[in-house]
């Protein structure tokens, strides 16, 4: 078969490792990468690439086996197969050659598929794929949208990177008297993907009654800049107002008002 020669001869170009275990064997006939010693296939490629490979049936029973073949991956990445049902003879191995399309958009990182055979019987085996994107790998976070709301502190942090982040957290309050809140950096327990934005708050329990306080959120991650965010917040207890302001302000100040200056991260995470 011309398109199984050109795949088989365009792999030896590609890097090949081990990633996971063996494909299982079912029911006499297991399915495995072409070419043998090769538990799971691997390629890499930039965003936008088509990569190659080929998976091996192996039929080890005396009768002919019908399979149909189907992959699963990540959203975007598109498995196809030069052949969706394979014919295999007793005791004959068939090779199908099949294609990974990259999206155009895709971040630098590995990603994970399964290819799966399945025989007329729904007995089915799935071999590991492993997709290297190549690019350059970028550590960027912000942290935005800081606010103060009761006893909880809101804020979010966004990965505008390339690479998952881990991120660490640092608190600080300061008062008209000096520090209310002084928290120690500490490993959140995140792991935030590129592009993503997570919806975060902390809890300060104990925080004034009357003051006006200015907290700072210091992030930091593993290859990423240090990056911050502010916002300002005003306490006020319900007797300081009642007996000056009377009926309505009293109402209105019996909740704690907490002013946003809606002023976001002062600095962005960089590249490093």
């Amino acid at each position: 078969m011309p398109y199984a020669r050109a795949a088989r001869a365009l792999l030896l170009s590609l890097p090949l490792l081990v990633a996971a275990a063996p494909a299982a064997t079912a029911g006499g006939w297991s399915a495995a990468p072409s070419g043998g010693g090769r538990p799971s296939f691997y390629a890499e490629g930039a965003p936008g690439s088509v990569l190659q490979d080929t998976v091996a049936v192996t039929n080890r029973g005396p009768r002919p086996l019908t399979v149909r073949l189907s992959g699963t991956g990540p959203a975007g990445f598109a498995v196809a197969f030069a052949e969706g049902a394979v014919r295999v003879p007793a005791r004959t191995r068939a090779e199908v050659p099949f294609t990974v399309t990259v999206p155009a958009d895709a971040s630098p990182g590995d990603r994970t598929a399964t290819l799966v055979v399945r025989d007329a019987t729904g007995r089915r085996t799935g071999v590991p794929l492993l997709v290297r994107v190549s690019g350059p790998r970028l550590s960027a976070l912000t942290v935005e949208h800081v606010a103060v709301h009761g006893d909880r502190i809101t804020y979010e942090l966004v990965n505008r990177g390339s690479t998952d982040l881990v991120p660490r957290l640092a608190v600080r309050a300061e008062g008209v008297l000096g520090t209310v809140l002084d928290r120690a950096p500490r490993t959140l327990p995140v792991r935030l993907p590129p592009g993503r934005r997570l919806r975060l708050d902390e809890p300060w329990h104990g925080r004034p009654a009357l003051d006006a306080v200015t907290v700072r959120l210091t992030v930091t991650a593993p290859g990423a800049a240090r990056a911050t965010g502010r916002a300002s917040a005003r306490f006020v207890p319900w007797g300081a107002t009642a007996g000056a302001a009377g009926g309505a302000l009293s109402a209105a100040a019996a909740v704690m008002v907490v002013r946003r200056r809606g002023r976001e991260a002062e600095s962005r995470g960089a590249a490093t």
